[in-house]
């Protein structure tokens, strides 16, 4: 097992990123557009106050692959290699019934030549680990590979190693759902994760679900630039118009996701911001519980139908206003009397 941070916290960190399971590898691409910060400025100390981070992630890895990229591997899984921390990206399958095969491997055994199930690594790494982070919907709660119908028996890291789960640098699983992960929410958490390794920070708040509050602790409805529409009861009818999305498909109102306020690069972009509808990918349901894609959520006939005639006499009202705000006073003119009103009291 990892020791402890030490008071002085640790100068080095490797992170081994296995990102073999069931995945298509989009959370590591998305990660490649972080700014805040970029993970080439984290590996290469550009970050004042983190330790020097060792970056084994088998896309962003240097190496030539093969037994080279696994060497880190197999020497932690040994208990030979730390301080780490350890990512997973994809949903944990169930190998307990994969019949006579296996659902995903990493590496082979170098005794038996066999495929190693990623669970193997699991089970060896997430206990040695100083931190372990799951990146991606799939990961954190099991995403597409675990929705309902699937051979695979998928779920997430979490309810894989149990959500009481704590690492060898008694941390919880820190959760950074999405699909994929947002970047600069990934590198932002794991900077964090970072910082209190080095000493230098306390560890990250997570919310009941192991994400990171701060990211989550809102809902899109709450940061999207679309959410006046809806309190003025003025809602789009197809995915051209600026308006309220609730009646052509968005979940906005009741997902936890902070894109709409912090886009997706550079501040750019992001689903309703550039006329997507939300269809909850960061949620532990997703995407069982916001299927059929593109139908009214639950509850939206409802919600939209109480706020119209509010909307409604709201919208008059501003617009009267609005109208009346874009005229200027009667005093402001070229003629040879003022009639601003202006009248100093000491004026007899």
């Amino acid at each position: 097992m990892t020791a402890p941070v030490p008071d002085t916290g640790f100068e080095e960190m490797h992170i081994l990123w296995i990102s073999e399971g069931m995945s298509c590898d989009g959370d590591t691409v998305s990660v490649t557009a972080a700014s805040q910060p970029a993970i080439e400025d984290v590996i290469n100390g550009l970050v004042p106050g983190l330790p020097k981070v060792h970056l084994h992630n088998k896309v962003l890895s240097p190496t030539l692959g093969g037994e080279d990229f696994l060497a880190p591997f197999r020497a932690a899984a040994r208990g030979e290699l730390g301080p780490f921390i350890f990512v997973m990206e994809g949903s944990i399958p169930n190998e307990k019934i994969n019949g006579d095969g296996y659902w995903t491997s990493f590496g082979n055994d170098p005794t038996t030549g066999e495929p190693i199930p990623v669970n193997t690594w699991i089970e060896a790494l997430a206990p040695r680990a100083w931190a372990v982070v799951a990146i991606g919907t799939c990961a954190t709660y099991g995403g597409i590979h675990a929705m309902a119908g699937n051979p695979t028996g998928c779920m997430g890291l979490a309810d894989y190693l149990g959500w009481d789960f704590r690492s060898a640098g008694g941390l919880p699983i820190v959760n950074i759902p999405g699909c994929p992960v947002q970047p600069d929410n990934f590198m932002e958490t794991l900077t964090w994760v970072l910082y209190h390794a080095a000493g230098n920070a306390p560890p990250p708040p997570l919310d009941e679900m192991l994400r990171p509050q701060w990211l989550f602790g809102r809902t899109v409805h709450e940061s999207c630039d679309r959410g006046a529409y809806y309190e003025q009861g003025d809602f789009a009818r197809d995915y051209n118009s600026p308006k309220c999305q609730v009646k052509v498909g968005c979940w906005g109102p009741v997902v936890n996701c902070n894109v709409p306020k912090r886009g997706w690069m550079g501040g750019i972009g992001g689903c309703p911001n550039v006329g997507g509808i939300c269809i909850g990918c960061t949620m532990p349901g997703f995407p069982d519980k916001f299927m059929p894609f593109m139908d009214m959520p639950p509850g939206g006939s409802l919600s939209t139908m109480l706020i119209k005639p509010y909307g409604v006499f709201v919208r008059r009202m501003r617009g009267i206003t609005n109208h009346t705000a874009n005229r200027e006073p009667r005093w402001r003119h070229n003629r040879e009397a003022l009639t601003s009103g202006f009248n100093p009291h000491w004026r007899p």
